[in-house]
């Protein structure tokens, strides 16, 4: 498959931040290695990247906006491409990756307010890391976008 034919699934991405400058992470239930990220997902049509990276964590945490304050969101959109041998299979072959808008997320509530047993659930385990950890536990065609998130927006982290 000619991935430069295909275009970029547009995304937002979750910082969901504590005041220690942890954030969470969560170990995803598809994957049969240790592969932990952060809450992200797809744009709907007519959506703003900001509702849809609210949208996310809700779904993927049960966190719900009550609980966060937006801080902040990266520069540019960040762009990930996906392996060969995911390639025509994830998002039915139309997408080669995903172009993603980050938002820093700062934490209000306590760790009771986390539910991943979500209606679609996405992770099977969460704990709170901090970005080198969750760095090196991202899967490996992700690791740069992860650093480059985290570069844009680790000032919000007091880190």
């Amino acid at each position: 498959m000619d991935k430069s034919t295909l275009a970029y699934r547009p995304g937002a991405g979750v910082v969901l931040f504590r005041d220690d400058g942890t954030v969470f992470a969560g170990k995803r239930i598809d994957n049969p290695v240790d592969a932990w990220q952060m809450p992200q997902g797809g744009i709907d049509f007519g959506e703003l990247p900001e509702e849809a990276a609210l949208r996310e964590l809700t779904e993927e945490t049960g966190v719900s906006p009550a609980h966060v304050t937006v801080e902040g969101q990266t520069k540019d959109w960040l762009r990930y491409d996906l392996p060969e041998e995911l390639l025509g299979t994830l998002w039915r072959g139309k997408f080669r990756g995903q172009e993603q808008i980050w938002f820093a997320m700062r934490f209000l509530g306590t760790d009771a307010d986390i539910d991943i047993a979500t209606k679609h659930p996405e992770f099977c385990e969460w704990q709170w890391m901090v970005p080198a950890d969750l760095i090196e536990k991202i899967v490996p065609f992700k690791r740069d976008l992860y650093a480059a998130v985290f570069a844009d927006l680790g000032k919000y982290l007091n880190t």
